[in-house]
C-alpha cells in the first residue's frame, strides 16, 4: 500500500513537470507570434535563446519516465498516464521547435517592410492559440470533452493556413517585389498550421489517458 502511495505521489510529480515544459512551450509559441505580428526582433531572439530550456527539460522529463517505470510496473491507467506523458512532452518539444522556426521568420520580415495587411494570418495565430491553450487545459483537467473540440478545430486550421497561402500567392503574382518576404509569410502560416497539429496531437493523448482510446490520428474533423 505504501509503495502504491509513494508510486502515485511520483505520478503527480510527472504531471508537474510536463505542465511546467508545457508552460515554457505555451510561452514560447505566443511570443513567437508576437514577434512576427509586431516585426519585434529582440522578442524573436528571446525564443530562439529559450529553447535550450524546453528541449533540456524534454530530457529530464525521459529519464523520469524510465524510472518511473522501472519503480513498479503500472497497469491501466496508471501506465496510460506515464505513456501519454511521453507522448506530451514529444510534441511540447515540437512545440518549442516550431516557436522558433516562426521566431526566424520575423527576424527576417523584421528588417524588411511589412508585408500587405492578410486578414487570415491574424485568424490563423488567434486559432493556434486557442487549440494549444484548450489542449494544455484538457490535460490539466483531464477533460475529454474539451480535447474533442481541439481535434475538430485541426480542420479550420488547416483551410485557414490554404487560403493564406492562396492570398500570398496573388499578391506575389500582383507585386513582384514582396516574393521573397511573401515566401516567409506561407512558411510562418505553415508553422502556425503545424501549432494547431501539434496541440491536436496533445488533444488526442489526453483522450488516451482518459478513456484508453487510441484515436491517434482519427478524431480530427
Amino acid at each position: 500500500m505504501e509503495q502504491r502511495a509513494h508510486f502515485h505521489k511520483k505520478l503527480e510529480e510527472l504531471k508537474m513537470q510536463v505542465l511546467r515544459m508545457a508552460a515554457l512551450s505555451e510561452k514560447a509559441v505566443y511570443n513567437s507570434i508576437k514577434s512576427y505580428l509586431e516585426y519585434n526582433s529582440d522578442l524573436a531572439e528571446d525564443v530562439i535563446m529559450g529553447d535550450i530550456e524546453i528541449n533540456d527539460l524534454e530530457n529530464a522529463i525521459d529519464r523520469f519516465n524510465l524510472e518511473l517505470l522501472a519503480l513498479d510496473q503500472p497497469m491501466a491507467k496508471d501506465l496510460r498516464s506515464i505513456v501519454g506523458a511521453m507522448r506530451i512532452t514529444m510534441n511540447l518539444e515540437r512545440l518549442g521547435d516550431e516557436a522558433v522556426n516562426l521566431a526566424h521568420r520575423a527576424l527576417f520580415l523584421s528588417t524588411r517592410p511589412p508585408l500587405p495587411y492578410n486578414q487570415k494570418m491574424e485568424q490563423l495565430t488567434e486559432t493556434s492559440k486557442k487549440m494549444l491553450a484548450s489542449a494544455l487545459k484538457s490535460f490539466v483537467e483531464e477533460d475529454v470533452k474539451l480535447a474533442e473540440q481541439v481535434c475538430a478545430m485541426d480542420n479550420e486550421a488547416d483551410e485557414l493556413s490554404l487560403k493564406i497561402l492562396k492570398q500570398y500567392i496573388n499578391d506575389m503574382v500582383t507585386e513582384s517585389r514582396i516574393v521573397e518576404r511573401g515566401v516567409h509569410a506561407i512558411m510562418a502560416a505553415r508553422h502556425l498550421e503545424r501549432v494547431g497539429d501539434l496541440a491536436t496531437n496533445v488533444a488526442e493523448t489526453v483522450i488516451f489517458i482518459v478513456e484508453g482510446e487510441n484515436v491517434k490520428h482519427r478524431c480530427r474533423g
